[in-house]
């Protein structure tokens, strides 16, 4: 019989926290640099030069302009730059292998230059390949002895604890994945460095003043039967909401992708999302965090028809953006649809608590894109900042799982990366 693995002694966790740590400060670091980049490109494109020139930055010709040359922008920097932007984010999740360090100039690149002109991607996927590239690299020369699966795990903690300004999110995404590997130790022994990076790259943005999850609702009076029953059937119908985008995904980057240049399908496709902005308004560009927040905010300012355009807009957006080779994250604009989604619940059924429609309608179609039933109840229930909510989530995710299980992933299949047999 083999010997049981020893669990990892007190005085080695202390130790390497040391560099977990510095991991998780540098990750958020990182966040924040691309973020104030993209903000102050963001500024530029949409405040100075509108001025300058006399136009209103929601104008349609503007808005249309603006993702036209996004999108040549970046299919150019794929298409000719070193590294060709990174890895298409649309064939990988969140723990997809880390881009090599030559790409990633390149990579943050084409992520700033999609957050700043108003592509519906978030920056989760890139910054977690930028930081585990880096990750690895530096420790693989400081810190030989930390593995590269451990590192790779610190830097994905310590970003999702950035992302989303919590290291709770970060545990429950990398709970199952912990749990998973073999070795001594409880749980949380396995969970102390990741968590340690995760609270110090949170801690960090709070610092720096990044943006966070902190919305509020007006928050549930109690729990009723027939709320399990309407949330239940919300979360369902967002789920299914988006798996529409699952299942147009590869068929669109089948698309876009065989007209092999990058600077024409780019291109293209930041023509196509001009005009999904222009019918969307404004409010449906960008990754989506600062629209959320805009819905929940005045959440009786906006009719039924004008919600049910923007989850429509923004479900599409989402979907042309990552099969046109844009680089970013799905988190962000997913969340934004659930708001949505929950919003039109909510003024459909006004008997349905406000928090309890926007929570569910969270839960069912971020499911459908993480395939995570944890960061779905925490998303959910941040999204509201209603914990009353809780209970109901835990069992309403239930069923919602059974409909989304056998489903495709919400990526498009592997296939060659066209950009690289044109730039050789």
């Amino acid at each position: 019989m083999s010997a049981t693995p020893q669990a990892p002694r007190v005085r080695d966790l202390a130790i390497l926290a040391i560099p977990t740590i510095v991991v998780g400060i540098g990750s958020a670091v990182m966040l924040w640099l691309l973020d104030l980049a993209a903000e102050s490109l963001h500024g530029v494109i949409w405040e100075s030069v509108p001025d300058a020139i006399g136009i209103g930055p929601d104008a349609p010709i503007w808005i249309f302009t603006v993702l036209t040359l996004t999108g040549a922008a970046v299919g150019a920097a794929v298409w000719l730059l070193p590294g060709h932007g990174g890895p298409d984010s649309a064939l990988g999740e969140l723990d997809a292998p880390p881009p090599k360090l030559m790409a990633l100039p390149s990579l943050a690149l084409v992520v700033v230059l999609g957050l700043a002109g108003g592509v519906s991607l978030g920056p989760e996927n890139p910054i977690i390949g930028i930081n585990t590239a880096l990750t690895i690299a530096l420790l693989a020369k400081v810190a030989a002895k930390i593995p590269t699966r451990l590192a790779a795990t610190l830097a994905m903690a310590a970003t999702i604890g950035a992302l989303f300004g919590t290291p709770v999110a970060a545990a429950l995404v990398l709970t199952g994945a912990v749990a998973a590997v073999r070795g001594g130790g409880s749980l949380w022994d396995k969970l102390f460095l990741p968590l340690a990076a995760a609270g110090a790259g949170a801690i960090t943005m709070h610092v720096l003043g990044g943006s966070s999850l902190a919305f509020a609702l007006e928050p549930m009076d109690g729990v009723e039967a027939i709320d399990l029953l309407s949330g239940t059937v919300i979360a369902v119908v967002a789920a299914v909401v988006g798996l529409i985008g699952v299942y147009l995904l590869p068929i669109l980057h089948r698309f876009f992708h065989s007209m092999r240049n990058p600077l024409i399908y780019t291109t293209l496709g930041g023509a196509l999302l001009g005009v999904l902005g222009i019918i969307g308004g404004p409010v449906t560009l960008f990754k989506g965090l600062d629209e959320t927040g805009e819905l929940l905010t005045n959440p009786d300012d906006f009719s039924i028809g004008q919600l049910a355009l923007f989850a429509a807009v923004k479900l599409v957006a989402l979907v042309i953006a990552a099969a046109a080779g844009f680089r970013g994250g799905r988190v962000f604009p997913i969340v934004f649809i659930g708001t949505a989604l929950g919003l039109l619940a909510y003024h459909l059924v006004p008997d349905i608590p406000i928090s309890l429609s926007v929570a569910c309608a969270v839960l069912g179609i971020t499911l459908v894109a993480t395939r995570d039933g944890w960061i779905g109840i925490f998303l959910g229930a941040a999204i509201v900042g209603d914990t009353t909510v809780l209970p109901l989530l835990c069992v309403i995710v239930l069923p919602v799982w059974l409909v989304v299980t056998k489903a495709p992933e919400f990526i498009a299949h592997e296939a060659p990366e066209p950009s690289k047999e044109v730039a050789s």
